[in-house]
């Protein structure tokens, strides 16, 4: 393998540790060496070629079939991974790939799915996509980044859902003519043939390993503002938005995170999380390649095999997992599965992300389990990264934590894309940034005009800093579904729901549940003269809202949609009311009598109360509403 150019792996020292910002003035001093100094890799290829060499022979991926009980592992070395990455790259050079092309790419995770992802940045810009989502959201995806390859998996034994969807996105996906299949033998069928006219089939087990291990056939040089990953995100206009993320962006966020793991032995990393995700693609990706750790695949679809939940505290055991990541849905399930005689001594810690973190869910977990949860907050178009807390740094509860390093973030009032005011100490507003970790922008201008206040990427999220520059996150100014980490876009579901004769108006918001985080629900008037038949009008909404996911679990009838003084939609009410019944129903079904009510304080954001007729019953209650993703007063 040629050698890369020399560089040292070791960032540069100036000012504290990385693994000891525990407050702002630490961050500060962390920040008077330049960025470029500290962190000089700038890109994802050299980066983890990098990695590869330094580490070896040292497993860089563990792959876990099924994810039963010490089933038979398939290990992959470091330097194995650098020339599947290589040969990958130039595969899809070969055929015709060049630095801006999009690759895309729909897989469960497989030690392939790995090549491909960084084979694909290597060649030209990766895209992950999620093959949950319907065929024609896919076909658009392909679309706006022109991609015109699509690697996917050949149909397998038993279960060709996935062969499927990728048929229906080839056959309305027109630009594309190339479908690079992965074939495994034993799990899936051989090669299948070409899903319509205009479309070369090519197979990637066949071919990857006539390709060049060693080198880049395309000798390209890299450069930190080269698009690496087109990612897709929920908008709220009613499609996907596809984020565009550069190599430099990536490059960065591993390379700040490798260096704030530095106190930390090189102990495996589970790979649970969907690769199409940027939590995923960050956390078991990039960074656990520049650290060194060995990732093992938890089975091709991760938590969502329940092996992978019923199995995990032995696979903690078995492989010594220090740390996690997960998002709170999966900490709420794997809090109820027993650790049995498993040995879990080795748990230190869990990163959770992608969705709030429950306070009670937090503690309990903490308890049970003796580890700590660090609760972060990012998000695709932060490269991941938005909020960091460290293993020794007093968090406040509730908190997601300091910024990161070189990244500005400001607490703010707008008014469209004009800052108006920066926020004062414990004052809410919506959450800004700008830095190395920020996106280049989404692909399409009109997801870009409202994305950005005079230089700052608005999350549009709501929030407020406390005098100690700790992030709290109150709310949303967006008005995303975020069902167990996955963004929905409520027009997907009020645009079907308005084309029915009998409703008149219809709002959709999250509803708060303990194990998705939200579940979308919707909110109707019926139209003058007419009756809504909910039942019906839930079969009519399944019928013909386009994303699964998106299907609302509820509909409620009222007689108007609350409205503002200027007679705009007023979603905190609504969201207060679907509050109300999502605690009342919990309670009912435990046969614990209470009262509800919610309200939304500025800087709590969405909160409950639950006033009991039996005083006995809190101790109860408190552990039935541990994961409910609202702050809760009892009394």
């Amino acid at each position: 393998m040629r050698e890369r150019r020399a560089m040292s792996t070791q960032p540069a020292q100036q000012g504290p540790l990385a693994t000891e910002l525990h407050d702002m003035k630490a961050i500060e001093g962390f920040e008077s060496l330049p960025l470029a100094e500290r962190y000089p890799w700038t890109n994802t290829y050299d980066l983890i070629i990098n990695a590869c060499q330094k580490w070896g022979e040292d497993t860089a991926l563990e792959f876990l079939p099924t994810a039963e009980k010490d089933e038979a592992s398939l290990p992959i070395s470091y330097l194995q991974l650098a020339g599947r990455m290589n040969q990958t790259a130039n595969l899809l050079h070969g055929l015709g790939v060049r630095a801006k092309d999009a690759v895309s790419i729909m897989l469960p995770t497989l030690p392939q799915t790995f090549y491909c992802i960084w084979g694909a940045q290597a060649a030209g810009v990766t895209s992950p996509l999620n093959p949950l989502l319907e065929a024609h959201h896919l076909a658009e995806i392909i679309g706006v980044t022109g991609s015109k390859v699509l690697i996917t998996m050949a149909p397998a034994h038993g279960n060709r859902e996935l062969w499927d969807k990728a048929v229906a996105v080839a056959q309305q996906a027109n630009d594309l003519t190339h479908m690079v299949v992965i074939t495994v033998p034993g799990l899936t069928e051989e090669l299948p043939e070409a899903p319509r006219d205009g479309i070369t089939m090519v197979d990637f087990t066949a071919l990857i390993d006539q390709q060049n291990a060693a080198e880049l056939d395309s000798k390209r040089v890299f450069h930190a503002d080269d698009p690496a990953a087109y990612m897709h995100t929920g908008g709220t206009t009613g499609r996907p938005k596809v984020a565009q993320l550069n190599h430099g962006h990536f490059a960065f966020i591993a390379q700040l995170t490798d260096d704030m793991t530095k106190n930390r032995p090189r102990t495996p990393t589970p790979c649970a999380l969907p690769m199409f995700h940027i939590f995923g693609l960050v956390a078991t990706g990039i960074a656990a390649f520049v650290s060194g750790r060995n990732v093992v695949i938890m089975s091709p679809t991760g938590f969502r095999n329940p092996n992978v939940v019923q199995n995990f505290w032995a696979h903690v055991d078995r492989f010594k997992f220090q740390g996690i990541a997960a998002v709170p849905t999966i900490l709420s399930v794997l809090y109820e599965v027993p650790i049995g005689d498993n040995d879990i001594s080795s748990l230190d810690e869990i990163v959770s992300g992608a969705a709030p973190l429950p306070d009670h869910l937090k503690i309990n977990f903490e308890k049970r389990f003796d580890c700590w949860v660090r609760n972060g907050y990012g998000m695709t178009e932060s490269s991941c990264v938005l909020s960091h807390s460290q293993r020794d740094t007093a968090v406040p509860m509730g908190s997601c934590g300091l910024r990161v390093p070189y990244a500005e973030r400001i607490v703010a009032h707008v008014d469209g894309n004009r800052l108006v005011k920066i926020c004062e100490a414990n004052e809410a507003g919506v959450v800004l940034s700008r830095g190395p970790n920020i996106f280049a922008g989404y692909l399409e201008q009109e997801d870009n005009d409202k994305a950005w206040v005079d230089g700052w990427f608005n999350t549009g999220d709501m929030g407020y800093e406390d005098e100690n520059g700790f992030l709290f996150l109150t709310g949303r100014a967006k008005d995303l579904i975020i069902r167990g980490g996955h963004n929905i876009d409520p027009v997907l579901i009020e645009e079907p729901l308005l084309a029915h004769p009998d409703v008149s108006a219809a709002v959709a918001v999250g509803q708060p549940d303990p194990h998705a985080g939200e579940l979308p629900m919707a909110f109707v008037v019926a139209t003058p003269s007419r009756d809504i038949d909910v039942d019906a009008l839930l079969a009519y909404a399944a019928e013909n809202i386009s994303e699964r996911a998106a299907i609302p679990k509820r509909i409620h009838v009222i007689e108007e949609i609350p409205l503002t003084a200027v007679a705009k939609i007023f979603k905190p009410k609504l969201r207060e009311m679907a509050t109300e019944h999502a605690l009342s129903a919990l309670l009912t079904e435990a046969d614990i009598e209470a009262e509800v009510s919610a309200s939304t304080d500025q800087l709590k954001g969405l909160q409950a109360q639950v006033v009991l007729a039996k005083k006995d019953q809190q101790a109860d209650t408190e552990a039935l509403l541990q994961s409910f993703p609202v702050h809760i007063d009892f009394s």
